[in-house]
């Protein structure tokens, strides 16, 4: 699976050199499934159980999904995104109404089947600026949790009229952590890999990145000190020195997760991202694949700069820049030079 992944990246990154896969839009008359709302409605099944697992205090939990489908579809073998919720590993539900579940049910509208998460959760919440062993070990159960529910989908894929070889998993805060850990996971764990990893607010911090792991679109403000911005940055490089396909979009701005704010954009972005990456145009229920020219979401002018472009330095008080698009790629600050660490985090011990 990983070479004919990494022919087809090929194949669209030539057809579009330099440009960046969330804002490549593809082509065809509107309504076209996976790119546009193909479907008025959604239905939920609340509380699948999908697993168990002991937690650090040894008590076992029952780890339950919501499974999200669009209403009146009578195609089978559907493309799929898992998504878990934020919260510092310590808070947060599938169904809390947070950006998680929010996205689920709108990608289902798309004819996507989606899915929120619940997984376990530890007190005290984990400090970005301070991270402990404590933490580390939160991060590692709670990514264990999220290939399960890689695992459960895959086995019980014609249950539930899902593609077992087109599953994304895609997150927000710890949620996007989690989804970096398992796309980086893809080739040491095919069992519970995935085609696509996608983070609101998130980054890799504990996987070794491989050539055969999953492409990934990271979505992040510049100001962002939960998360550090510059993580995000690091991701990007250390996927692409592997050899991978890791796209960035950058917000103005220090708001953590900035989906709400921008939930248009956001959406069409990672339609956009998971066209290309799923391989979409050749899923069920699709129509013919089109070609990625040069087109681009509606109202962005041009595709942002590549990857290791550093954004423009901008003055301590600077100029408003007019732009048609509720994203903004100018950061309203410069990252520390692409390499370096930013905080550590302790090791996890094997």
């Amino acid at each position: 699976m990983a070479p004919l992944r990494a022919a087809l990246l090929l194949v669209v990154a030539l057809a579009c050199a330099g440009c960046q896969l969330q804002w490549v839009a593809p082509q065809g008359s509107t309504p076209l499934r996976y790119r546009d709302a193909v479907f008025a409605s959604s239905q939920v099944t609340s509380d699948i159980t999908y697993g168990s697992a002991v937690n650090l205090e040894k008590q076992t939990v029952v780890l339950k999904l919501d499974l999200y489908e669009p209403v009146g579809d009578v195609v089978r073998n559907r493309p799929a995104i898992i998504w878990a919720h934020g919260g510092w590993f310590a808070f947060g539900d599938k169904a809390d109404g947070g950006s998680a579940n929010s996205a689920a049910e709108a990608l289902a509208h798309e004819g996507f089947v989606t899915a929120s998460i619940n997984y376990r959760l530890e007190s005290p919440p984990c400090d970005a600026s301070a991270p402990d062993k404590h933490c580390v070990d939160a991060i590692v159960q709670a990514t264990e949790d999220a290939k399960t529910a890689v695992r459960f989908l895959k086995a019980h894929a014609m249950k539930f009229g899902i593609d077992p070889t087109r599953i994304a998993f895609a997150g927000s805060s710890a949620g996007a952590i989690m989804a970096m850990q398992v796309a980086y996971n893809t080739e040491e764990d095919p069992g519970a890999g995935v085609r696509a990893g996608v983070s609101i607010s998130g980054a890799n911090l504990l996987s070794h990145i491989n050539a055969g792991d999953a492409p990934t679109l990271l979505i992040h403000s510049a100001g962002d000190t939960v998360v550090p911005y510059q993580w995000a940055v690091n991701t990007v490089t250390d996927a692409r020195a592997a050899g991978l396909h890791a796209d960035l979009t950058t917000y103005c701005g220090d708001e953590h997760v900035p989906y709400f704010d921008h939930f248009q954009s956001v959406n069409e972005q990672i339609s956009n991202f998971l066209w290309w990456t799923m391989d979409l145009a050749h899923a069920s229920g699709s129509t013919p694949p089109q070609a990625p020219g040069a087109a681009v979401a509606p109202g962005l002018v041009q595709p942002p700069a590549p990857i290791g472009t550093a954004p423009p330095t901008i003055p301590p008080t600077p100029t408003p820049v007019p732009t048609p698009h509720p994203g903004c790629i100018l950061s309203t600050m410069t990252p520390s030079p692409v390499g370096s660490s930013g905080p550590a985090l302790p090791s996890h011990p094997s």
